[in-house]
């Protein structure tokens, strides 16, 4: 089969998964071929390349591929700040420094989440007028269309401003990755009225009401997070990461009984293989890898951080995301959207001090 040409360029941390670098590599080979988007693998050369010549890759550029050498790498148990200091050559480091020199249009690592965050603030840069970058995660809803989560732990304490830029971010990509027309976005509380909460989310409720380019719902609760009804739910990085976690191992329990209950008769072994089809499509919404990773919005070029059990397919994913995000001009509506915000919070400071 002929193969697309390549639009644009996204680097892959090929040393940054629990089986680096098989899934990253087997990833990029199939994103270039699907996508026609040219991928940078960066690791050890000695590794990599190695495992590309297998691959059938012979030179740089040949299969849309491309390799970069870097002699370091952070594992998932290293200390962040000393190993983000320390290692100047990790695969994280030279990765984030070809998408930072305007080389590659974003970075996709399934390693060490804390260094991957922390690379991508101080090398990549922040995006003007963001004070933080937000990590944002995709759940299954029983709509069958995603929703868009974030801080879910970038961030454990947060003001109120913050919160009005999460829900920038999160409405862009929303608009330009998951194709969502007019993102639903909601602010998670307590209860649905604008009274109810803590004194942030009280505070941040007016702000997110004002932004005009937002399509804002108001507040939502926890039941809301699977019912596919809001896009986009917007919170701090320590509640966050407690539903994400509740998300993640409420999935697996639930799996284990139904396979614990088809397995208790005969009559429900019988079901079981009726109903495989079922199950197997199940499974698949349920999956990571349909989605890649999390994305860390709010910094200058899009970073997609994965699971460390990453598959080929996650990978491959991860990399489509950051291509769909740059192409639909993601970045330039934050960029908007934040300088709307920064403007309207001046304005208010100006107002109260006359």
């Amino acid at each position: 089969m002929r193969q697309p040409k390549l639009t644009g360029r996204v680097v892959v941390d090929a040393m940054g998964s629990d089986r680096a670098p098989h899934p990253e590599i087997d990833g990029a080979l199939a994103a270039a071929r699907d996508l026609g988007v040219g991928v940078v693998l960066v690791g050890q050369r000695e590794v990599v390349e190695r495992e590309l010549r297998r691959c059938g890759w012979r030179r740089d550029g040949d299969k849309g591929v491309y390799f970069v050498e870097a002699p370091e790498f952070i594992g998932m148990d290293e200390a962040v700040a000393t190993a983000v200091r320390r290692k100047r050559k990790s695969s994280m480091r030279v990765g984030a420094r070809i998408v930072a020199d305007g080389q590659a249009d974003g970075f996709v690592s399934a390693g060490n989440t804390g260094a991957a965050m922390a690379t991508a603030k101080m090398v990549i840069g922040m995006l003007p007028g963001v004070d933080r970058p937000a990590l944002a995660a995709l759940l299954p809803t029983k709509s069958g269309r995603p929703t868009m989560l974030l801080d879910v732990g970038a961030n454990s304490e947060c003001k109120a401003h913050h919160m009005a830029q999460f829900a920038i971010m999160g409405d862009a990509y929303s608009r330009s990755v998951l194709g969502t027309e007019r993102p639903a976005v909601g602010l998670m509380s307590i209860g649905e009225e604008e009274a109810k909460g803590n004194d942030l989310t009280k505070e941040a409720f007016p702000l997110m009401r004002d932004l005009q380019s937002l399509n804002f719902v108001g507040n939502v609760e926890g039941r809301d997070v699977f019912s596919g009804e809001v896009d986009v739910i917007v919170t701090d990085g320590f509640t966050g990461n407690v539903i994400l976690k509740l998300s993640e191992g409420l999935q697996d329990a639930v799996i284990s009984l139904i396979k614990r209950e088809l397995s208790a008769s005969v009559i429900t072994k019988t079901g079981a293989v009726l109903a495989r089809p079922a199950f197997q499509n199940l499974k698949k919404r349920l999956d990571y890898a349909e989605y890649g990773g999390a994305p860390l919005l709010g910094v200058r070029r899009i970073v997609v951080v994965g699971h460390g059990s990453s598959n080929a397919r996650a990978i491959r994913n991860a990399i489509r995301n950051v291509k769909e995000f740059s192409e639909h001009g993601a970045q330039e509506r934050i960029e908007r959207g934040i300088a709307e915000t920064n403007a309207r919070e001046s304005r208010a400071v100006g107002a109260a001090a006359e």
